[in-house]
């Protein structure tokens, strides 16, 4: 679904985002911390430093004078204060900011705070009991009873806070941009060597095995374009060599061909007259006589046929076009071989192909159904405004799945314990080139109701 590229890109930002979010969630909440820790510890060393002013309190009861002289000392430095003995308060602070735990605190001995809301922000209240003089030497100070609550906004340490979250975002985004720019280059520092292999290989596919890779540098990717460039270099050889091959091998079959032709039409010439005084020979003689004279036929037309391949093989097959009657063609062509089939060839159906080259495929699909399908083989016309199809059918077991993928592979045999046949073994492999030379498509499959159907399709207008 991804590219490389993508996968990249993401896997670096993936990265950044994590790491971004570590460091600066890690250095957000040490420093709020901090900065709250050092509020509070602030906050409490300037209450214990206030309320050491009022020592020593004298001993005796308390009235709610007494508590507010002792309100009005601490008031005055922008915190808002509570004077309580648990019976009588003074002050303004709400009594609902102090939570029963903060209040256990206090009432036993020690200075508390804690930080409750207060509406859209944050405040720290503070808590500590004051102390009267005994007068004893052992034990100077006790507790009065008397509770001082006072309550700090923090509003700056609330903004110095929210500084830091958006410094910290802000430092992410920078780094994700940087990340983002970083992994664009090594992704194309990566994927240039990458994407010249793949185009290096789409052309070495195509067939241009001249195909090479410069080489940059001494990393993987070189070591990469350096095995492709030792492949290449190892295909082109082997791949010349089979084609030298392969050139021999077919100029040898076009020259044994062509110089068989002239003592094949000696031969030919001889077996016919032969053939003709057959009749006048004894039996073992005429046996003797027919069969050379169709081995000979044979020879002759396997001769013929192997040249056609070669013209075909070389580029030199070439069309002799004609505006030709299609199903008056096919029936000179059944005509001809004295085919008898059943047809279904409507009049009118014309077009520019080579009659010679329809000739050889209807006569190589025709013969093969009738000695290989079961009659009644049927030859079907019909045209639009494209092209041409006919359709050759018999009524036989039809092709087995195997057989389907190479019925126009040369020399296949459908049996393999057949070692010869009557035909070459080429004629369909002819018929199907004839098609393409005709920029057609000529076709095998089975009907449903059983039997082998080769449909032929040409195009009204080739171009040689």
């Amino acid at each position: 679904m991804w590219g490389l590229r993508g996968r990249l890109l993401i896997s670096f930002a993936m990265l950044t985002v994590f790491t971004a979010v570590a460091v600066a969630g890690i250095g957000y909440v040490r420093a709020r911390d901090g900065i709250v820790q050092r509020a509070q510890d602030s906050a409490a060393i300037e209450m214990t430093a206030q309320l050491k002013l009022l020592y020593p309190l004298p001993g005796g009861p308390r009235s709610e004078a007494d508590l507010a002289t002792i309100l009005d000392k601490l008031n005055g430095r922008h915190v808002t204060v509570l004077v309580t003995d648990g019976s009588r308060t003074a002050g303004t602070l709400p009594q609902s900011l102090i939570s029963p735990e903060l209040r256990a605190k206090v009432q036993s001995g020690r200075v508390a705070w804690q930080r409750v809301s207060c509406g859209k922000t944050t405040c720290l209240v503070l808590g500590s009991q004051l102390r009267v003089a005994t007068g004893s030497q052992s034990q100077p100070t006790q507790p009065s009873g008397i509770e001082v609550y006072e309550v700090r906004g923090l509003g700056s340490e609330v903004e110095a806070v929210d500084q830091l979250a958006r410094e910290a975002w802000l430092a992410g985004g920078v780094a994700l941009v940087v990340a983002t720019v970083l992994a664009v280059l090594a992704a194309r520092s990566v994927l240039q060597p990458v994407q010249q292999l793949q185009r290096a290989a789409r052309r070495l596919g195509d067939g241009d095995l001249g195909t090479r890779i410069t080489v940059h540098g001494s990393d993987e990717l070189a070591a990469v374009a350096k095995t492709f460039n030792s492949t290449a270099e190892s295909l082109q050889q082997h791949v010349g060599e089979l084609r030298r091959m392969e050139a021999d091998a077919r100029r040898f079959v076009a020259d044994v061909s062509h110089e068989l032709r002239t003592p094949l039409a000696a031969m030919t010439a001889v077996t016919d007259m032969l053939d003709a005084e057959a009749a006048r020979l004894p039996d073992a003689a005429e046996q003797a006589v027919r069969l050379v004279s169709r081995e000979t036929h044979n020879l002759t037309r396997l001769v013929n046929d192997l040249i056609e391949v070669t013209r075909f093989d070389s580029g030199t097959a070439s069309l002799e076009l004609d505006d030709v009657d299609v199903a008056e063609a096919v029936r000179a062509t059944l005509r001809a071989r004295g085919f008898s089939v059943t047809t279904e060839l409507p009049d009118g159906v014309r077009a520019r192909i080579d009659p010679r080259r329809l000739d050889v495929i209807v006569a190589n699909l025709v013969g093969n159904a009738l000695r290989h399908g079961t009659p009644p083989v049927t030859v079907t016309l019909s045209g639009d405004a494209a092209g041409v199809t006919l359709a050759v059918a018999d009524t036989g077991p039809g092709l087995d799945k195997e057989v389907l993928p190479h019925v126009f592979d040369r020399f296949y045999k459908a049996d393999t314990a057949r070692t010869r046949s009557e035909g070459s073994g080429l004629g369909l492999a002819i018929a199907w080139e004839n098609a393409r030379l005709h920029n057609g498509k000529l076709t095998a499959a089975n009907r449903p109701e059983g039997g082998a159907l080769f449909t032929l399709w040409l195009p009204r207008g080739a171009r040689p």
